[in-house]
């Protein structure tokens, strides 16, 4: 089915220079004339329903104008003014919204795909594949497909923002934009594409364009005073290192550093008004490292967290009144935790503004849809990640959340989805099952996804297409189960 543009009436800026001094950096910015379609999200779309009207509270959405910074390149000027998440500034999603929410998907079950950047397939890097994709996803009845276009600072979409050289070695070798045309052609199969997004992950990218901007501060330091930067291919130093491990080693962004957040909003900002087109942004690594054993916090002085770092805790300092615990002092641990929740929460609401604004005024109807990839064990990473995405839900900054299940334990896994099931949530979540964890045993993959069906999970998301490409018995077995075939584009 075709997906028709609605009108080209545009948004307008009158010239004018502005200059921006936020977190330890500056960008002169001119406003020019651009012009954003309006209605383009409008078009027809067989597995959405008509949201009624809602919007997030005023002093919640931060919209960013267009701006040029050099002739040849359009930038976001980062005019963030960050909303405190308290009780007071942030609305909660009562139980008729929620069903507007869940009307706007649809009736289908909702069932998506994790598409990677740098995987095996590499759709984007050749598009020549993309047919492939969304046969696949059609034969498995996909309704949603979350491609990753941001990893590492690294971005394979037209930015100013972050380092652009994937997305230019796709123009510069085949002409074209890959991205755009994946979109194009998943509405024609009548598919959402969210753009996936690695937030406060950098990888191993230390010359990330927001490093450049910012400077060290916005990097991560330990409970001990080290910063991530400072470890030894980005994994806790010795001695430490006899008792504690990176979960996931990278440079991580701190969420709490002045600059950070506005930086990141800008990014993603950048990108949705360049693909306005885009059904949803979805984001991933939004949360503090993982340093195994979990750590409760801070409370207990046990354990390896993060967050430490001096731009930080003088931003604690003159928004509490207090010093934050750094080293053996536990003295306002239970604040400082739950500070470092609100610095991320904050973050969230940055985001969603971002995401948001290509066409700030649209209708809800008409607005990309938020969601995230989470920690499956909610109370754990509210605990050791800052991480309160059941909160992001309730607050009405997720559309829907997408907790990583990835076991092989199918009693855990049950134990899980059931979990995700009940509840005032349960229509907002949508289970992530590791299905790469199949590849030699695709039935247990089948067994998975029936459990999550007979708990009434709302939907699923594979991880991830390219393992399943790369595994041809798992695919087969997944379009069996779904009575198609995916032979042909």
């Amino acid at each position: 089915m075709s997906h028709p543009r609605a009108s080209t009436s545009a948004l307008h800026s009158k010239a004018h220079a502005s200059r921006v001094e936020r977190g330890g950096f500056d960008l002169r910015v001119e406003l020019e004339d651009f012009d954003v379609p309006r209605g383009s999200r409008g078009r027809p779309h067989p597995r959405r329903s008509t949201l009624s009207d809602r919007a997030i509270h005023p002093e919640t959405w931060l919209t960013l104008p267009i701006v040029r910074c050099r002739p040849d390149r359009l930038l976001l000027a980062c005019l963030l003014a960050l909303v405190a998440c308290s009780e007071e500034s942030t609305p909660t999603l009562e139980t008729a919204e929620t069903a507007a929410i869940d009307s706007r998907l649809g009736p289908i079950r909702p069932r998506g795909l994790w598409v990677l950047c740098e995987g095996s397939q590499r759709v984007l890097e050749h598009p020549e594949r993309i047919d492939e994709l969304i046969a696949f996803a059609s034969a498995i009845g996909a309704t949603d497909l979350f491609v990753q276009v941001y990893r590492g600072g690294q971005a394979w979409f037209d930015s100013s923002y972050a380092t652009a050289a994937p997305y230019q070695r796709i123009r510069d070798t085949l002409g074209t934009d890959s991205l755009r045309e994946l979109v194009q052609r998943a509405h024609r199969s009548e598919m959402r594409v969210h753009a996936w997004v690695n937030v406060l992950s950098l990888a191993s990218h230390r010359e990330a364009k927001i490093l450049s901007a910012i400077g060290r501060g916005a990097v991560l330091v330990d409970r001990r005073g080290r910063s991530i930067l400072d470890y030894p291919n980005l994994e806790v130093p010795e001695p430490d290192r006899n008792y504690y491990r990176m979960g996931t080693p990278a440079v991580w962004l701190d969420p709490a550093a002045p600059g950070v957040a506005e930086y990141l909003a800008a990014t993603f900002a950048e990108l949705m008004v360049r693909y306005p087109e885009l059904d949803g942004l979805h984001l991933d690594y939004i949360r503090y490292p993982d340093a195994l054993p979990f750590a409760p916090g801070s409370r207990f002085g046990v354990g390896l967290d993060f967050g430490y770092g001096e731009p930080s805790r003088a931003r604690f300092r003159a928004e509490t009144g207090l010093d934050a615990p750094i080293g053996d002092n536990l003295a306002n641990a239970n604040r400082w935790d739950e500070w470092r929740r609100e610095k991320m929460n904050e973050l969230v609401i940055a985001l969603r503004a971002a995401a948001r604004s290509a066409q700030p005024d649209a209708p809800q109807s008409e607005q990309p849809l938020l969601s995230a990839a989470v920690g499956a064990y909610a109370e754990r990473v509210y605990l050791s990640e800052a991480q309160d995405w059941k909160r992001w839900i309730d607050d009405g900054l997720l559309e829907f959340a997408v907790p990583m299940a990835y076991t092989l334990d199918d009693r855990m896994f049950r134990y899980m989805v059931e979990g995700f099931a009940s509840g005032p949530r349960s229509n907002r979540i949508w289970v992530g099952q590791g299905t790469w964890l199949f590849a030699k045993r695709p039935e247990g993959a089948l067994e998975q996804l029936e459990t999550a069906r007979l708990a009434g999970a709302r939907g699923e998301v594979f991880f991830s297409y390219d393992s399943i490409a790369d595994a041809p018995a798992l695919r087969d077995a997944l379009v069996a189960q779904f009575g198609e075939s995916a032979d042909e584009p």
